[in-house]
């Protein structure tokens, strides 16, 4: 069984608190994955029903071989939360997954009221492409070959098979 071999740290997005949640869920992830997308509402929807019990740490893991907007969208998501949203932009894409393109994204920015400015700025700039890089090296290492890959307290979680039920299973 794989193991996390890059600790939760200050340059990780969390839900949660995972200093005193139950279940620390960690998602290796790409943005325009078929199979992502699928497990996006999930995963939402147990973060919401046990906030207590549970912490989400999503890190990029752009295919970007086969899914052309795949790094475009992880770094404008790492772009918005340099504004405080990585989160909300983090769902946007997912909810609007199937329109996943340049143009859509220009429009996430719009309807999250970013600073254009900034976010153009951000983009061009190496911390958030080394911050990507260093989120695709950390699931290399740890054992990830495919999105979604989850990692449950540390250990991989092979027993993801695409229903809610078993994420509800974690905490039973």
């Amino acid at each position: 069984m794989s193991t996390l071999r890059i600790p939760i740290g200050s340059n990780d997005h969390v839900q949660g608190n995972p200093e005193t949640a139950k279940i620390v869920l960690v998602e290796y992830g790409d943005y325009q994955c078929p199979y992502c997308g699928h497990a996006f509402p999930l995963v939402k929807k147990f973060v919401e029903e046990y906030p207590d019990n549970v912490a989400f740490v999503f890190r990029n893991f752009p295919l970007t071989d086969s899914h052309e907007y795949a790094m475009s969208a992880a770094t404008i998501a790492e772009a918005a939360g340099n504004q405080g949203k990585f989160w909300e932009m983090h769902d946007l894409i997912y909810d609007n997954q199937n329109l996943l393109n340049e143009g859509l994204l220009k429009e996430c920015v719009k309807v999250l009221q970013l600073d254009v400015n900034k976010i153009e700025n951000d983009i061009n700039t190496s911390e958030i492409q080394d911050k990507i890089e260093t989120d695709f090296e950390g699931g290399v290492r740890s054992g990830v070959n495919g999105t979604p890959s989850f990692f449950v307290n540390g250990q991989k979680w092979e027993d993801y098979d695409g229903t809610y039920d078993c994420f509800a299973d974690l905490l039973s």
